[in-house]
């Protein structure tokens, strides 16, 4: 085997290492990422095709059933079959003797389900694991406790906020889809199990609710059942100290249950604490919220994230301002980026319509093979962690031309270096259900961290992009970390489409030590993302310019417009002042374009 044959049977080994190595990957982060629980429809309709040709298959054996059914019946409505005809008392005994068992025994119906089963097993390693059903159940608790949400209005398909005797509808989805007494208890267990009761409770409290509204009904996909609901819900109480609750739970589960000699057990031990303790019947329990060890700001935290991305009126402080921006660029000259400050310290910059919905769509579709669930920098090493809900993708700008146009944007605005060894790739981030970010730096704040080990130093600054682009400074100009920069994304309550962000660092030349992060986030409506859909537009504002000017001044910007509106390239000309009309004046002598 020569050179070459031996690389490329190497390469194909990798290759088959690296897939199984994605499939396990996968395997329980279905939740983390919106594509890959978009990916999870596929085999659910894989399996809804072998369930229609299992239902066809029964129809057509029940109507041959019934057609036996009916021949039967019919001999014997008619009072007048003579059982003395010879045939017909052949055809009885034959009846009794063999087709009777032969439809008792008839293999057709476990034919079906064998086929059915068979089916389910070889679409079975491409479903989510129980992994993903808990991390799905603890993005909904996430949801709840963040946005404030009612567990009965969640479980009616409505996202309600509720404070005191306020309800406030947060979403308003198209297609109302309620979940099922089942549905409910399944979250309420995942809390359940985790010793939970703060969550586990509510959500219990409906599954029971719902199961009693449907008792007597029978569904094949439901694991749980009243009695389960009442049982867990019982001892749930029973828990928080609640005595008087767990008694009259544990007693109606014993009135569908009388035989269970563990909950009458149960009852027994909850009617004898109530005796010894007459204040516990009457005493309410109140259930703390679990707190979060690592998260010191949650309260702050989630009041942000309440106020569904509702900014301050900052228009009101005249040092933060709006401007087009050009970073004397000769790139941004021609089409400045639409700059508006919104904090000075640290300092924040919005820049609007930064990307556009195609370079998005051509980044995300880049991205998605390459999903893999985030992590975060842990000691010496990087981990997946319950406070980084999401997949993330690297991408080098050689993968695409549009990834070098979007490296040359963003050097040009900022005029830091965006290449390596300076910069980390193009990270793109797909949020999951509820997916979320809990406050964090961008900048390590650990000597131990593993941006140090890459030989780069520490990231000077974010530059974060939705439809607009958020750019701020991790680091002071004494290279130390700026405490104000802490930030966070809110968990996601109603995602648009598929992807939230592109992660891009880069390095001042300047400052080997230092480092930039380029965060580029995209596609959903995150509640702390600012956003806004005003179309670029050329304008001209002729006070300040001559009458003799006007004229060609106009009609040159006729022409520019035109023939950059046929490139589907944006072009803003402000010209308000005697600065505005210099501006004007150098485009002119830069072009070389006659009037």
């Amino acid at each position: 085997m020569g050179p070459a044959a031996r690389l490329a049977a190497l390469l194909a080994v990798l290759a088959l290492q690296a897939g199984d190595l994605a499939g396990v990957a996968t395997r329980g982060d279905t939740f983390s990422a919106l594509t890959s629980v978009a990916r999870a429809l596929a085999p659910e309709r894989r399996l809804l095709g072998l369930l229609r040709r299992y239902l066809r298959g029964e129809e057509a054996r029940l109507r041959d059933l019934t057609r036996f059914y009916d021949k039967v019946l019919s001999l014997h409505e008619d009072s007048a079959t003579p059982v003395s005809n010879p045939l017909l008392a052949f055809t009885l005994i034959k009846r009794l003797q063999s087709d009777w068992k032969n439809v008792v025994h008839s293999l057709e119906a476990s034919e079906n389900i064998r086929a059915l089963k068979d089916g389910y097993e070889k679409v079975e390693q491409d479903l989510p694991a129980f992994e993903d059903l808990e991390g799905a159940a603890r993005a909904l608790m996430r949801l709840q406790d963040v946005y404030m949400l009612s567990v009965k209005g969640l479980a009616r398909g409505v996202f309600q906020r509720v404070t005191g005797c306020a309800v406030t509808d947060l979403y308003s989805p198209r297609r109302l889809f309620s979940l099922t007494g089942d549905d409910c208890f399944q979250v309420g267990k995942v809390a359940y199990d985790m010793g939970d009761y703060y969550h586990a409770i509510p959500w219990l409290e409906e599954a029971v609710s719902l199961f009693r509204g449907s008792y007597g009904e029978w569904k094949t996909e439901d694991e749980a059942s009243l009695e389960d609901a009442l049982d867990h819900l019982a001892f749930a109480y029973f828990q928080v100290g609640n005595i008087s609750c767990a008694l009259s739970l544990s007693r109606e589960f014993l009135l569908y249950s009388p035989d269970n000699k563990r909950m009458a057990r149960n009852v027994l031990k909850y009617e004898k604490l109530l005796a010894e303790s007459p204040n516990q019947a009457v005493a309410e329990a109140v259930i703390q919220r679990p707190n979060v060890p690592h998260l010191q700001t949650r309260d702050t935290y989630e009041e942000l994230c309440q106020t569904l991305g509702s900014q301050p009126t900052h228009y009101q402080i005249p040092s933060l301002y709006c401007s087009y921006e050009t970073s004397s660029s000769p790139y941004l000259l021609l089409q400045p980026v639409r700059k508006e400050v919104i904090h000075l310290e640290p300092y924040v910059v919005l820049y609007h319509d930064f990307v556009s919905d195609t370079e998005a769509q051509k980044i995300r579709g880049l991205a998605e093979p390459w999903l893999q669930r985030s992590v975060v920098a842990s000691g010496e090493k990087q981990l997946p962690v319950e406070y980084r809900i999401s997949k993330s993708a690297w991408l080098k700008d050689t993968v695409d031309p549009v990834l070098v146009t979007l490296d040359h944007r963003i050097a040009s605005l900022t005029g830091l270096d965006v290449q390596p060894p300076y910069a980390e790739y193009l990270q793109v981030v797909n949020y999951g259900i509820g997916g979320h970010y809990e406050p964090h730096f961008d900048h390590a704040t650990s000597p131990t961290s593993p941006l140090y080990r890459m030989n780069s130093g520490n990231r000077v600054a974010t530059f974060m992009i939705y439809n607009a682009a958020l750019f701020w400074w991790n680091l002071h100009r004494s290279g130390e970390g700026d405490g104000d920069t802490l930030h966070a994304g809110c968990p996601v309550l109603w995602p648009t489409s598929g992807y939230t962000s592109m992660d891009r660092n880069s390095a001042d030349l300047a400052a080997q030590a230092l480092k930039t992060k380029m965060l580029a986030e995209r596609s959903w409506k995150s509640p702390l993302a600012f956003q806004r859909s005003q179309k670029p537009k050329a304008m001209i504002y002729r006070s300040g310019i001559a009458g003799s000017y006007r004229s060609t001044i106009f009609n040159f910007l006729k022409k520019l417009h035109t023939v950059f509106h046929s490139l589907a390239i944006p072009i803003y000309i402000p010209i308000n002042s005697a600065e505005g009309f210099l501006f004007l004046y150098r485009l002119i002598n830069t072009c070389f374009l006659p009037f």
